[in-house]
C-alpha cells in the first residue's frame, strides 16, 4: 500500500463545495455545447453514491482536481469551451502526452482540470471509445472501477472510493445502475496484465474494508461479498490460450506499465 498522501487530509465543506460547484459549471457548459465530457476521479464516485458518498469526508478523502474523460475527434470544441470557462490549457502536455491528455488551469480559483482523450493509459489501458455514451454525467460504473484496480501501487483514496462503490451498487450484466462485471471479466480475459492487477486489487479492498473504524459490521460483509462475487465472475469467464500462456509465465515478467513510463 502506498504511503503517498495524495488526495487524503482534512478537507472544509466550503472547499469541496467550491470544486463540486465548478464541476457543475463545466458539465453544463459541455452540455450546451455539445462536447461529451464525462466526469472520472473522486468526484465521479461521489456523484454516483448519494447513499455512501459521505464516506469520503469521514475517511479523509479530499478532492484534488477534477478529471474528465473525452474523444479526441473533439479535443479542439473542449479546447474551445475551456478558455470560454477562463481555463488556460498547458499545451504541452497535449503534445507529450501524444493527445491522449490535456490540462488547463483556471489562475482564477487555482483550480485544475485534467482531460483523457479515449482511455485511461497508466498501469493498464482503459479505453472507452463508444463508451461515453452510455452513461451520464459519469463514465460507465464498469470503467470507474477498472479505473481504480488498473493502479499496481493502489492509493488509500482509490480503495476509500471502491469500497464506497461497492456499498452503493450490485454487481450485474449491464450498464444501467449496476457494476457491469461481465465486462469487466471480458476485459480481465483479454489481458492477462488487466487480470493480475485487478484481482490483486479487488482482494486489497476486500481486506482493507475490514480495517475502518468508519464502517459498520453490516458494510464490511456486504464489501467481503461484493469483492468475492465480483472474483468469482472474473475467473468464470472464458480465457483463450494466450491468455493462459500468460499466466504460466505469471509474475516472472513484469505485467504492467509504471506510471513514469506513461508520462
Amino acid at each position: 500500500m502506498s504511503t503517498s498522501p495524495i488526495g487524503m487530509g482534512e478537507q472544509g465543506e466550503a472547499e469541496r463545495q467550491m470544486f463540486e460547484n465548478e464541476l457543475q459549471r463545466v458539465l453544463n457548459a459541455s452540455t450546451k455545447a455539445g462536447v461529451i465530457l464525462r466526469v472520472i476521479g473522486s468526484l465521479a464516485f461521489q456523484m454516483h453514491c448519494p447513499k455512501y458518498g459521505y464516506l469520503q469526508a469521514a475517511m479523509g478523502r479530499a478532492y484534488t482536481d477534477i478529471d474528465f474523460a473525452g474523444y479526441r475527434n473533439q479535443a479542439k470544441e473542449i479546447r474551445v469551451l475551456m478558455a470560454g470557462l477562463g481555463y488556460e490549457e498547458e499545451r504541452e502536455v497535449f503534445i507529450v502526452s501524444e493527445g491522449n491528455r490535456a490540462i488547463f488551469n483556471r489562475p482564477k480559483n487555482g483550480l485544475h482540470i485534467d482531460v483523457f482523450y479515449d482511455k485511461l493509459d497508466f498501469c493498464h489501458e482503459i479505453s472507452w471509445l463508444g463508451r461515453l455514451e452510455v452513461d451520464n454525467p459519469t463514465i460507465p460504473l464498469a470503467e470507474m472501477v477498472l479505473e481504480k484496480m488498473q493502479i499496481v501501487k493502489i492509493n488509500e483514496k482509490d480503495v476509500i472510493d471502491t469500497i464506497m462503490l461497492l456499498l452503493e451498487h450490485p454487481l450485474g450484466d449491464s450498464d444501467q445502475g449496476t457494476i457491469n462485471i461481465g465486462r469487466i471479466a471480458m476485459l480481465c480475459a483479454k489481458d492477462w496484465g488487466l487480470w493480475r492487477t485487478t484481482t490483486m486489487n479487488l482482494d486489497k479492498v476486500k481486506r482493507l474494508a475490514q480495517t475502518y473504524p468508519q464502517l459498520t459490521d453490516e458494510q464490511k460483509t456486504l464489501i467481503k461479498k461484493q469483492v468475492d462475487s465480483a472474483l468469482q465472475r472474473i475467473e468464470a469467464e472464458p480465457k483463450p490460450m494466450q491468455w493462459r500462456m500468460r499466466a504460466r509465465v505469471g509474475d516472472r515478467v513484469k505485467w504492467y506499465k509504471e506510471v513514469d513510463d506513461v508520462h
